[in-house]
């Protein structure tokens, strides 16, 4: 998951009101679709609060998450460009939002040389991290890329390393490009192993985990 950071980090809905008067506030409730894959780019959506998905899938419903993201972060930056969105989001929480329209969005960036340099930087880390989501997608196998996803997301809590998040079996495929089946071969052994646990759908690391499987 990526931090919070860029052009509107640390701006709560009245500093963007301030910002940028033209937009609206949109409440969503929580597995709810917010964008489509190929629907019309027409707004960038800020999130005031919550957490949501970016996510592809093909016609037989297989799917792969390419990045969750929560609040100060946004997504539809496509919209600079008038293609169609690139991938889908859905909501992982109740989340509210703070939308700005095309027209909005390119007046704020004529305006605001500095806004628009934040977000020219927000927009090559996120290249940079999905070129990091391809090589590892080409070059680990999914143990590999399993391990990485779990040292990246571990936390400290409570005087154990665990990840924050409660994730199903199937949730951790989507964001690491596996099958669930392979998933669950894998947590079971490192479980087996010694190497993690797993309490109410969180993953506590017990002991580094080995480098091969």
């Amino acid at each position: 998951m990526t931090s919070a950071s860029g052009p509107f980090a640390g701006l709560d809905e009245q500093a963007l009101r301030e910002l940028c008067p033209g937009g609206a506030v949109r409440a969503v409730p929580k597995n709810v679709i917010v964008v489509s894959a190929g629907d019309a780019t027409d707004s960038l959506y800020v999130i005031l609060s919550g957490r949501v998905k970016a996510f592809v899938s093909d016609e037989q419903g297989k799917e792969v998450v390419v990045n969750t993201i929560g609040a100060g972060d946004f997504f539809g930056e496509l919209v600079l460009d008038g293609g169609p969105r690139a991938a889908s989001i859905m909501t992982l929480e109740p989340c509210r939002f703070y939308v700005i329209a095309l027209e909005e969005t390119e007046r704020l960036l004529a305006a605001n040389p500095a806004f628009g340099r934040d977000l020219i930087r927000k927009l090559i880390g996120k290249v940079r991290s999905l070129t990091g989501q391809v090589r590892d997608l080409a070059l680990k196998d999914v143990y590999g890329r399993l391990a990485k996803f779990v040292e990246e997301n571990a936390a400290e809590q409570g005087g154990r390393r665990m990840i924050p998040e409660r994730l199903t079996q199937a949730d951790i495929a989507a964001r690491i490009g596996g099958s669930r089946e392979m998933v669950s071969r894998i947590l079971g052994d490192l479980a087996t192993g010694g190497y993690i646990e797993v309490e109410g759908k969180r993953i506590i690391l017990l002991k580094k985990l080995p480098p091969h499987w």
